[in-house]
């Protein structure tokens, strides 16, 4: 396993649109340990997609399960993830391993339903909300070269700059 470099903007890289993944082999269960050991290496990252290592495909990685009285369905590995079906509305401050120093409060969707592979190709089905389909909102977001940057209602009042990154923050 490998930690791998984190592109951070401005890279144009983070602007790119990822393909969706059609072999569920070894090399991908490699290259998944490898984006987890990069997440775990990372300042308090709760969530890491493909994109923001380089890698173009529909990758993302969350794991909430670390954070008290949050709901979620623990660590989860969720490959061509898509939205089926989301419900309200929720404002919330949220930072990212690719544009460390700063946060943001960002819009998202409180409540979604969600459909995914898994690692082995099996798929998978979720109802979440609150703090971990935010999570998953802002790590699917890469996979569409979309950064929580451009989703800040105003980046004059809901942008900010970051003074420390501190373990156990809510980044993603």
């Amino acid at each position: 396993m490998a930690v791998l470099e984190i592109l951070t903007l401005p890279d144009e890289r983070l602007r790119q649109v990822s393909a969706p993944v059609t072999q569920f082999d070894d090399e991908l269960r490699a290259f998944i340990a490898d984006l987890e050991e990069t997440r775990q290496a990372g300042p308090a990252a709760v969530g890491i997609a493909a994109p923001q290592v380089n890698v173009f495909k529909r990758i993302v990685i969350v794991d909430v399960s670390g954070r008290k009285n949050t709901p979620n369905h623990g660590y989860l590995v969720l490959v061509n993830p898509e939205i089926t079906h989301w419900d309200g509305f929720e404002m919330a401050r949220e930072g990212c391993l690719s544009v460390p120093d700063y946060t943001g409060n960002v819009i998202r969707a409180g409540k979604i339903r969600l459909s995914a592979y898994d690692p082995l190709g099996t798929p998978l089905e979720f109802e979440m909300e609150g703090y971990e389909a935010r999570a998953v909102q802002h790590e699917m977001d890469h996979l569409d070269g979309t950064l929580f940057v451009d989703r800040v209602v105003s980046r004059r009042t809901d942008l900010f700059r970051r003074k420390v990154y501190r373990q156990g923050g809510p980044s993603a």
